[in-house]
């Protein structure tokens, strides 16, 4: 480059960077220079935790048969819902209803005696002996008389609450032995779903806590539920706690033994939020454009903010601006110290009016 040109150079770059830059012409007021600008907003947040954890019924059950018979009568189909106490099985109780009948004959005969001998004591025309001894008589025929109706029950088995019956596995005729899968009951109006969360988050597990699960079964659904308990143990090979978190599931949709993709919110809170364009970056530290008006019209300063938490298109700003302020989101590349400025609109946002936050407020990750 010729000698010559470089205080020419040098003149330019001094020209560009005055005050008058911008003015039109000698004794001019300066150009307003056109940016965007968004109001900092008081929002939901939290920290995110993502995990994986497998879906269980409220309350399951495997329906199995205590005693060895065959089956009578099948009252279920494969899938149905049933209530609580609602027969499912019949088995073979010819036998057990006979002894059954003949308990009952024998307690009512020694009711009867025992009632007897009670009035001819009232009447000192019996001894106290005889006495205890119907009373025995009578405890004894009711002690069998309740063993044979247990009996019975074991042969007539129920559903033991509300839900929806798994597959049958039996057939009537067919010989079952004790332990032998019969179906399943899982009741599924609630979900349980467990998973892991590293142990640096424990002082921040509380039951309470929101949480989002996705599947890729459901697409980009999402659904959401609270922690109920968190488990008294920490794995000590994966240094990892046990949570469990309940989903409602109004339609059914969800089932036993499902996959979820979790989302965790941690320390939910009311934060202060800025459009993530508005924050420039100086290595380590954060500055955005604060905007101020007064009668010589809107100028910007540089303030230097502290950053928390991001989500999809805003940032946290824990220290720095107060709500309400506004910051320059585009533009900050031609605008100057005490340079006067004119609000334009933004995407999504009328004429020198700030943006509204989005109304998806799932969290982000830390910076």
């Amino acid at each position: 480059m010729p000698v010559f040109s470089i205080p020419i150079l040098i003149s330019t770059l001094v020209w560009l960077a005055a005050p008058n830059a911008w003015a039109s012409g000698p004794g001019e007021k300066p150009t307003a220079v056109p940016v965007v600008a968004a109001e900092a907003h008081v929002q939901p947040l939290s920290e995110r935790v993502e995990a994986l954890g497998t879906l269980q019924a409220d309350e399951s059950v495997a329906i199995t048969s205590q005693v060895t018979e065959t089956i009578s009568v099948v009252h279920f189909d494969d899938g149905q819902r049933v209530r609580a106490g609602d027969p499912l099985v019949e088995m073979t109780s010819a036998e057990e209803h006979a002894l059954l009948e003949e308990a009952r004959v024998r307690t009512r005969e020694a009711e009867r005696q025992y009632e007897r001998v009670k009035s001819l004591v009232a009447q000192r025309s019996a001894s106290e002996s005889l006495l205890d001894e119907r009373k025995r008589d009578l405890d004894t025929a009711r002690a069998l008389l309740t063993a044979i109706e247990s009996r019975v029950a074991d042969r007539f088995i129920k559903a033991p609450f509300d839900g929806v019956l798994g597959l049958r596995n039996i057939s009537p005729g067919a010989l079952v032995e004790p332990g032998a899968l019969i179906t399943t009951l899982d009741d599924d109006r609630l979900m349980k779903l467990d998973f892991s969360v590293p142990s640096i988050h424990l002082a921040s597990l509380q039951p309470g806590l929101g949480i989002e699960a996705t599947s890729s079964a459901f697409g980009a659904r999402v659904f959401k539920g609270v922690v109920r308990g968190v488990d008294s143990r920490i794995d000590p090979v994966t240094r990892s706690v046990r949570v469990r978190a309940i989903l409602p599931n109004p339609d059914f949709t969800l089932k036993p033994g499902l996959l979820m993709r979790v989302v965790l919110l941690l320390d939910p809170r009311e934060a202060l939020t800025v459009p993530e364009a508005a924050i420039l970056h100086r290595g380590q530290e954060h500055f955005v454009l604060r905007l101020s008006e007064d009668e010589a019209g809107i100028t910007a300063e540089r303030i230097r903010i502290r950053i928390g938490t991001r989500i999809p298109g805003w940032v946290e700003v824990r220290d720095g601006l107060a709500p309400g302020e506004r910051v320059v989101t585009e533009g900050q590349e031609k605008v100057r110290p005490g340079q006067p400025l004119r609000l334009i609109a933004g995407p999504g946002s009328g004429p020198d009016e700030a943006a509204k936050p989005q109304t998806d407020t799932t969290p982000g990750r830390m910076p």
